[in-house]
């Protein structure tokens, strides 16, 4: 089942993606008491949705409507830098593997939907792109092993994780500045729940932009794979339902190439995973 959130005729609703992924049904309306893909796995009724959406016909066309976040309020988003061997290598430091994930946080408000545009601030000019797949938690946790993380995911989405490469070195020991640009990133199409997946070992993430493929990989060459990050964020904080942890990029992003490929307004950026679908993303310049 895919869950998704969109407004049509100014009217907020929420519900699955059927069909090729070109028709909606709406939940909300059929779930009294629950008003967003947040509500539902608050209310761990995800089974309840699955079979509602499979025994009800489509409502809408995904064309009719413009796709929200699929998480209204998202609550923490914690984000793993270098997470796929090549990218610790293509720092060219001379650092061992590390022993340990890099994590970070974004807010909320750094990331936009499918289809709303990412923006450039003024500030900078080296604006980048991180395609990933983001694990979204559906069940509450602390300390959850390893063994047992699978069962407190409730899916999967994308995220385009932006970065402004220069606001990363104003800090010594931190990156918050250059992740958390308002609007620098996104989220989305929707969130595919994981009984469309057989595991998470070897799920495929291609970056594009304006066409030509920048990053493409799988995640059985993680370095520290899904359920691991589970278990290992849970050991220091408390996993709860619409929380998001983003799992690392691979190697390609703008940064890399020699003169580096800053991402310039009218670039479309694509981050596509199959399974979960393209989340694609329009660069404009933030009016200061």
């Amino acid at each position: 089942m895919k869950l998704a959130s969109w407004t049509h005729d100014g009217r907020e609703a929420w519900g699955a993606v059927v069909g090729a992924d070109d028709a909606l049904v709406d939940l909300g309306a059929r779930m009294p008491g629950v008003d967003s893909v947040d509500a539902l796995l608050a209310a761990g009724a995800l089974d309840a949705a699955r079979g509602l959406a499979a025994r009800t016909p489509p409502d809408l066309a995904l064309a009719e409507v413009r796709l929200r976040k699929p998480l209204a309020r998202p609550g923490k988003v914690v984000c793993v830098g270098v997470n796929y061997a090549e990218r610790n290598e293509e720092y060219k430091d001379g650092s061992e593997r590390p022993k340990w994930p890099s994590l970070f946080m974004r807010t909320p408000g750094s990331l936009v939907a499918h289809g709303e545009p990412i923006l450039r601030p003024p500030e900078s000019v080296q604006l980048d792109y991180e395609g990933e797949i983001a694990i979204v938690i559906g069940r509450a946790g602390r300390r959850i092993p390893r063994a047992r993380a699978a069962a407190h995911v409730a899916g999967l989405t994308c995220i385009n994780e932006g970065t402004l490469r220069d606001w990363l070195r104003h800090g010594k020991f931190n990156v918050t500045q250059g992740k958390n640009f308002e609007a620098s990133g996104a989220i989305g199409p929707w969130i595919a729940t994981t009984d469309g997946f057989e595991g998470f070992g070897r799920l495929r993430v291609t970056t594009r932009v304006n066409g030509e493929v920048r990053q493409d990989d799988t995640t059985e060459r993680l370095m520290f794979p899904f359920e691991y990050l589970v278990e290992y964020v849970s050991t220091f904080m408390r996993l709860e339902p619409g929380d998001v942890i983003s799992t690392g990029t691979p190697t390609g992003a703008g940064a890399r190439f020699e003169p580096p490929k800053w991402l310039v307004p009218g670039d479309v950026v694509e981050v596509e995973v199959p399974g979960i679908g393209t989340l694609r993303n329009v660069v404009e310049d933030e009016r200061a």
